[in-house]
């Protein structure tokens, strides 16, 4: 299994030391990453050839987060990766994050959703977000059961929310599926669009709760939970500044 890393970033110069940290500190090394400068004007692409020489650094300007992963998957899947996994600037995968999307491979899995918890080291957060921010995810996780996007029986299994933060996928099928849509984050969560593609070629996918990451909290900093939520579900909230540094 050759397994590589792919880190989607924009204007993320001030923490994404940080996130090459954590990938630094795995329990099972044994992978290669690629971080895709989605057109950073901060030094992000001089940040990460500083802190992690063995690090890939590719560019896409093309602005978006759906842009950026893709160019990065497929870079990866051309220089030998057999294995995609997926995570972002502003996140710390736990220690045993690739051992465990291993695992998952290695038990037929050939998309991993994982667990995604909000990042404690960023500052006070008051303390009732502690526990809503994980509830509100394992919410948002059982409603998108329910929408009718999610609902098609042309679907071989049923919805997973695979966050593009914590997700893995393997080579063949993410060209298989099309890939993530070359799109910006304002446009479509190219997660989601991710997973329902999958689903219409394979029921070997599924959600590991084993399989963590912390991801900033960052944006309910400044929106609020209500706000964040609503942004996640369909943009029905569009702040006027998306890029929340």
């Amino acid at each position: 299994m050759n397994l590589w890393v792919v880190i989607p970033a924009y204007n993320e110069a001030p923490g994404i030391a940080a996130t090459l940290d954590a990938l630094a500190a795995q329990d099972d090394p044994d992978f290669t990453v690629v971080v895709v400068d989605n057109n950073s004007t901060d030094g992000t692409a001089d940040v990460v050839r500083a802190h992690a020489a063995t690090a890939h650094v590719i560019g896409e300007t093309r602005k978006g987060t759906g842009a950026a992963a893709d160019t990065g998957m497929r870079f990866a899947i051309a220089h030998g990766a057999t294995h995609l996994a997926r995570t972002d600037a502003d996140c710390l995968p736990d220690p045993d994050w690739t051992a465990r999307i291993r695992a998952a491979f290695g038990d037929g899995l050939e998309l991993v959703a994982g667990r995604l918890l909000p990042r404690t080291d960023e500052g006070p957060l008051p303390g009732r977000y502690r526990w809503l921010l994980p509830t509100a995810v394992e919410v948002a996780a059982w409603f998108g059961k329910f929408r009718p996007g999610n609902r098609d029986p042309a679907y071989l299994g049923p919805y997973v929310m695979a966050p593009g933060c914590n997700m893995a996928i393997a080579a063949g099928l993410y060209e298989r599926a099309g890939g993530f849509p070359r799109t910006a984050i304002e446009e479509l969560h190219e997660d989601r669009a991710l997973v329902n593609a999958v689903r219409r070629l394979t029921p070997a996918y599924g959600l590991r709760r084993d399989v963590t990451v912390r991801g900033s909290t960052r944006r309910v900093r400044a929106w609020g939970l209500r706000r964040t939520l609503a942004w996640y579900a369909d943009h029905r909230y569009r702040p006027s500044v998306v890029d929340i540094r």
